[in-house]
Parts: structure tokens; sequence; C-alpha cells
């Protein structure tokens, strides 16, 4: 073993020698040794969700199980003792067989709504953020308006859109925006960004918006004297005499808007900035764009030096802040790997969660394929927030065939939300011509991404399978099952305590088999509902799968 390196019995062995032989310094009572509070959550069983709802998306809730080396009187010698080769039997429990996460593609569904407003003839309309709350649909994006002078670009304007089901949008006559000499318009007169709800601050700050945008060089130097933690030096362009920047902006109603006086961060990003508040974390948390590239050699100085974006690969940040004013710059935590064709790249990130589930961190992040100029939307998964992992099965989403109005380009938008059919959507912007095609006649439009019946991913079993989750707490009495199985397949469930001992009734056994296709039904043990266990105790739940899927576990 290697001298730095020390295992827990021979630790255990040095604690043990050293209490065995110390003095006590005094004859007074030894002090109990008080235990520092951790400045991070704990981590172990059991686990506690955020919401009702548990999804597969990695194998963060699944046992990886365990396994001893067994004599014949059932005495196991796991790391210890003496036995001739063939002496013990090996014997697994818990240990997931046979199980495989399959992403499931989306359905297209859209136009959403034609781009017929006015302010929109300058090239359409591209979602946001979705935001579903109090049970109707909010819609921030960018209406492109004609310019006014021949050959000019479409001015962009941030809009506001409802819905009561998420299907069928208006456009609400604000008042806040003159355009064209009339306000009856639903544009909010500020530039476009991303929008999220904070639960953690007073009314008048419950939104917030987050954008890319730029500062001129009197102002970064300003702000990298204040704030060089916020401060990438590289965001500032000799080229454009400017700095990127993510600004942002808090409103108490989502329509009326108070932009920050200073930028939240200097760095380059692009695109889509995604922010929210973690509940769990206590912090902010930014996802943007980020860049996949090396050091320069040392001996080339700046002036000499190309731009470094041409050499390198989009990929994702992540930055978080105790203080939504003050970011430090990002850090890239998603890159494009060597499962990917050296010439895509991560172009936006779709930062979401899954609906009824705020713990379940998901990314729905553009891929952008450089080889022909097409993009698709993959499916990546996260149990922290910090490390990602893309779903196999990914990519979900592609552009569709040219000439149809998302024939050229498609980007996703947060929020996954759930429609009361319980479809899942997740809006994008489409375009009817290459990402970086001439864009005099681009039109832009919104449609949705869609899984039916919630179904996004499953937890497959072809043919037989069986897993057990890690411990956690019930948030409710009942489970229920977003499942399918063949017509000789079957789903069994049983309920142990944290010592995995099965709760009296609660077998195997005494399980009924789930059979069929069932979006939410109860699993029962001899007509019982109940899982059994006591109020806020944790449990362990085991599945036997044949010919099956599971999407999702729903506690009520």
């Amino acid at each position: 073993m290697p001298p730095h390196l020390i295992s827990r019995r021979c630790l255990f062995a040095a604690v043990s020698a050293a209490a065995a032989t110390a003095k006590p310094a005094s004859s007074q009572p030894a002090k109990s040794p008080q235990i520092e509070p951790f400045d991070r959550p704990r981590v172990g069983e059991p686990y506690e969700l955020a919401g009702k709802r548990l999804l597969f998306t990695d194998w963060h809730h699944v046992r990886p199980g365990g396994f001893g080396w067994y004599d014949d009187r059932g005495t196991n010698w796991y790391v210890k003792g003496s036995a001739g080769p063939f002496d013990l039997q090996f014997k697994g429990h818990d240990t997931p067989m046979v199980m495989q996460l399959v992403a499931m593609p989306a359905q297209r569904h859209g136009r959403l709504f034609e781009a017929d407003a006015p302010w929109e003839k300058g090239g359409g309309f591209s979602p946001g953020t979705l935001i579903k709350e109090d049970g109707r649909f909010r819609l921030w994006g960018t209406s492109l308006s004609p310019n006014e002078q021949a050959g000019a670009a479409s001015d962009s304007l941030f809009s506001y859109l409802e819905s009561g089901d998420g299907l069928a949008w208006t456009r609400p006559k604000l008042g806040l925006f003159e355009w064209r000499g009339g306000r009856d318009n639903n544009i909010l007169g500020m530039k476009g960004g991303t929008v999220f709800m904070d639960p953690s601050v007073p009314a008048s700050e419950r939104y917030k918006w987050v954008s890319v945008d730029s500062i001129s060089k009197a102002a970064f130097l300003a702000f990298q004297n204040r704030r060089s933690a916020a401060t990438d030096p590289q965001s500032y362009s000799n080229i454009l005499d400017c700095a990127a920047c993510i600004n942002g902006a808090v409103s108490a109603d989502g329509l009326r808007w108070d932009p920050l006086p200073e930028p939240l961060v200097v760095e380059t990003s692009d695109t889509q900035v995604v922010a929210y508040y973690d509940e769990w974390l206590r912090k902010y948390v930014m996802y943007t764009r980020n860049w996949m590239i090396g050091r320069r050699s040392r001996g080339v100085p700046d002036e000499q030096a190309i731009d470094w974006t041409r050499s390198a690969r989009r990929s994702i940040g992540r930055s978080e802040s105790g203080d939504f004013r003050n970011f430090p710059v990002s850090e890239v935590v998603f890159e494009p790997g060597p499962s990917m064709l050296p010439s895509d790249t991560l172009y936006a990130n779709c930062k979401t969660t899954v609906p009824g589930a705020p713990d379940h961190h998901l990314m729905f992040p553009t891929i952008w394929h450089q080889a022909d100029d097409t993009t698709s939307v993959g499916l990546a998964s996260s149990h922290d927030g910090r490390l990602w992992h893309f779903v196999p099965g990914s990519p979900v989403f592609g552009t569709a065939p040219f000439e149809e109005w998302d024939g050229g380009c498609l980007f996703a938008h947060p929020n996954l939300v759930e429609l009361a059919d319980g479809r899942w959507v997740l809006p994008y912007t489409a375009s009817n011509l290459p990402h970086k095609y001439a864009r005099g006649q681009w039109k832009l439009a919104a449609g949705y991404a869609v899984w039916p019946k919630g179904r996004m991913v499953a937890l497959e079993a072809a043919e037989r399978g069986e897993f057990a989750t890690l411990g956690l707490i019930p948030p409710g009495r009942k489970l229920h099952l977003n499942v399918m199985t063949a017509r000789a397949g079957k789903v069994l469930v049983e309920v142990t305590n944290l010592d995995r001992k099965a709760l009296p009734g609660r077998t195997f056994d005494d399980a009924t088999p789930v059979v069929g296709d069932h979006v939410r039904t109860a699993v029962t043990w001899k007509g019982q509902e109940d899982l059994g266990h006591q109020n806020g105790a944790a449990v362990i739940l085991r599945f036997r799968l044949e010919r099956a899927r599971i999407f999702s576990l729903e506690f009520a």
C-alpha cells in the first residue's frame, strides 16, 4: 500500500491504540469532544424528496447493492479471515440486475400560435421562459419587429403572453411600451432574457430576469477594479471595444421590471443564460454559455493572439451566489465529450426541473451540428446541478425536414411543464432556415417538444430485472406508478426498513402484480394501498420487473 494511503482497518487500529496508551492530562473528567457544524448539508441515507414525484433519470436513487462471501454456516467473511479458493460462496443483496435507462423521443406540437401581431412581422416570435403559476401559463419571449430603416435587422422586443391551458395563447394589452404610436401591445420594453420566480425574497423582487449584454471599456475597467472575482479579463474585446456581461433585473409581477445598476458578472456568454434559486443550497445558481478551450502559449503576447473564441467549443458554465446581484465568473460543468462528434457543440443549456420534482435537475441542451448547420436537443441529468451526464437515448428531439416551419434549426427553452391531460411539454424556438444562414428571410416560431403521459425516461427491464431504491422518507402513505408492461410482464414492489427487512404484509409475496399500461396506478399488497411504515420513518422500495418500463413513482 502506498505510504500516503491507509485503510479503514488500520486507521481504527491506530486510533484504538492511541486511546489505550494515552494518559489523562488531569484528574478532572474528560469533556466530550464537540462536533463542529458542517458548512454544507450532510450526505447519506435516508433521502428526502422535494416533491411528490420520483423519476429515474440517472442512478442517483437506485441502490448500488452489496454482497458478501459466506461459508456453509452463513457466516460472512467479507475482507476478513482465511479461506480456500472455493470455500466461500458469493451472495449479493439489492444488486440492480438487467436494468437500463432509456430516454424517450419527444413528439412535435406546433406552431403554438401564428406571429400575426404587427410587432412580430419582422421575423416572428421566439419563446424564452415558460412558467406554470397558479393554474395559468406565462410565457416570456422575443418578438421580432420590422425595422423602419431599409435593409436593417429586425428589432428585438421582450414580450409576454398568457394561457389558461398552455395551448391557446393571448397577448394581453399591457400599456407598458409605446410601439409605432400606440401602447395596446404585450411588449415589456426591455431586452430579451430568461425569467425565474424567487421564493426567498419579498414580493417586490419575486421575479428575476437575466440576459447577456455588453458594457464599455471604461465601465469594464471600473467594474474590474471593484469586483475582480466577478470579472473575466478575456471578456473585453479589442475589436468590439466593449466587454461581454450578464445583466439582471427584478420585478414584483414579471411585467414591470427594474434593471439592476451594474452587471451580475462580466464574462463572455451568449444566447441563453438560465438562473434559479436553489432552496436546498439557499443560493442562486446560474447556467451560462462557457467554452472548452486550452491555455495559450506564454510566449505569444496579447497583440499577436487571434480571437480565442474561434478555437473554442461552446460549453455550459455554472455559477452560484448567495447574492443575486453578485456572481463569480462561471466554471465549465458540461462540455462536448467523446460520445459527441468533434464538430458538435453545446449551444444552449435549457436548465429546468421535472414537473412536481424540483430536486430532479435536467438540461435540454441544444446541440449545434456544425457539420451541416442543424441542431438537435439532448437530455442530460444531474443529482446536484453540478455534475451532468447525457441520459442514454439522447438526443430526444431534432430539426424537422427542410422546408417545414421548423426545418432549419431549433433551440429548447425552459421550463418543462405539465398540461392538464398529463402531457409534459418543453417550449422551443424553430427557424425555417439553418442557424447561420442569411437572416433576411428568417422566420421564427414557437413549438412544443411533447412527452405524452409524462413519459420522458424509462427504467426498463426487457426481460427480467430487479432493483431497490436508496432509503427515502416517503412524502405520502401511498405509492402510484407510471408504468407499462407487456401482457406477459409485471411489476412487483416490496417495502423494507433501512435494515432491508421487509415490513409486515408488504413483501413480494403480498404484492399484487401491476400489469398493463397505467399512468397512475396504486401499488397494493393484498388489497392494501398503505405503504405500512410509521409516519416519518424511512423505507427502501424493492422492485421486480418482467418485460416492463417504469417511468415515474408518485406518492400520495
